[in-house]
């Protein structure tokens, strides 16, 4: 359910801690912990709050969509799955796509479309088709990235999911550009 002022304070109540301060505490313990478990388990929690509209001001302000870049950068699989989940749950956002394609976000989540994780794949494909746009299109259709991306959609068989969304990412985006 998303989240609006008034529900925040019941939810929060009087001595709850409020949102931007939580999610603060959150990046703060992200970059102070060495333990990999840790910073998995933080980055899912924010791409979890990543979905939530009434959180992407804060997320903005605390630099949260710039740590999920950085997470795709990573060597272990969880932190670049828990990265891209979190653009992609957050990127619908104009001014947060803004954000993730000013950062160079676009590479990254190319990226994982070629990810062993399923996951990271499946929220790669997503995060493409919300961040896809003319500003962005010379950028992300590319005839590798259609490839691959056809690959995707022709695999019905193999992966209903997958195929799905990668056939409306071509309805819509390589659809338009002819």
């Amino acid at each position: 359910m998303f989240t609006n002022d008034r529900r925040q304070a019941e939810r929060t109540g009087r001595y709850g801690t409020p949102r931007a301060k939580y999610l603060q505490d959150l990046v703060t313990e992200f970059q102070q912990t060495t333990n990999e478990e840790s910073k998995e388990k933080i980055a899912a929690h924010l791409a979890n709050f990543a979905y939530d509209p009434y959180n992407y001001e804060f997320m903005r302000q605390l630099n949260v969509l710039e740590l999920f870049l950085d997470c795709i950068t990573e060597p272990n699989e969880k932190l670049v799955e828990f990265g891209v989940g979190g653009i992609c749950n957050s990127c619908a956002d104009s001014k947060n796509a803004g954000v993730i394609i000013q950062c160079g976000g676009i590479p990254l989540i190319i990226q994982c479309l070629s990810s062993p994780v399923r996951n990271t794949v499946y929220y790669a494909l997503g995060a493409l088709y919300y961040l896809c746009n003319p500003s962005s299109r010379r950028d992300i259709l590319k005839p590798e990235v259609i490839s691959l991306i056809s690959q995707y959609a022709a695999a019905e068989a193999v992966n209903v999911s997958f195929s799905n969304l990668a056939k409306a990412f071509l309805d819509k985006h390589v659809g338009e550009a002819n």
